[in-house]
């Protein structure tokens, strides 16, 4: 993958809010909505629950599930030609007593303010999403496999 496949993932991840969280439970596969905010190194995507939600079950630490971030689809162009990840990820809940914990909601808080309320309500956790495996789609005939060095290589760009 050369460097301008790694700045539009960057991109992507920079200029998307929301991701679709794919996980399994014990009704079966499932999917949710959620807004994240990528770490600063992009290896990593921080998101907010609150454990009232059906799809906070799916975000225990060590688990793993599956993201889809998207471009946003307008109606002018060929849904096919949108840009995508779609990715694993392993879940690790962030303690509010540990040391990365005012980093990583600083940097969610900045993304969306609104969460400074909810991060302070005791069924609002924090969590980060460390992205592993899966492919990038550019576009029509441009789809590319993607790893954790992946993310590494657009951390150091």
């Amino acid at each position: 993958m050369d460097r301008e496949q790694l700045e539009s993932i960057r991109s992507l991840l920079l200029t998307t809010r929301v991701l679709s969280l794919a996980y399994v439970t014990d009704g079966g596969p499932e999917v949710a909505l959620i807004p994240f905010a990528p770490r600063d190194d992009c290896k990593a995507l921080y998101v907010q629950a609150s454990t009232l939600a059906r799809h906070t079950r799916a975000l225990q630490a060590g688990g793993r599930v599956g993201i889809l971030v998207h471009g946003q689809d307008t109606g002018r162009t060929n849904p096919m030609q949108l840009a995508r990840l779609s990715v694993a990820a392993t879940v690790l809940q962030i303690d509010p007593n540990s040391a990365g914990y005012d980093a990583a909601a600083t940097q969610f808080v900045a993304r969306f303010p609104a969460a400074k309320m909810t991060l302070g309500f005791g069924d609002f956790g924090l969590y980060m999403l460390t992205l592993g495996e899966g492919r990038f789609v550019e576009g029509f005939a441009r789809a590319f496999d993607v790893t954790a060095e992946t993310f590494a290589a657009i951390s150091s760009l």
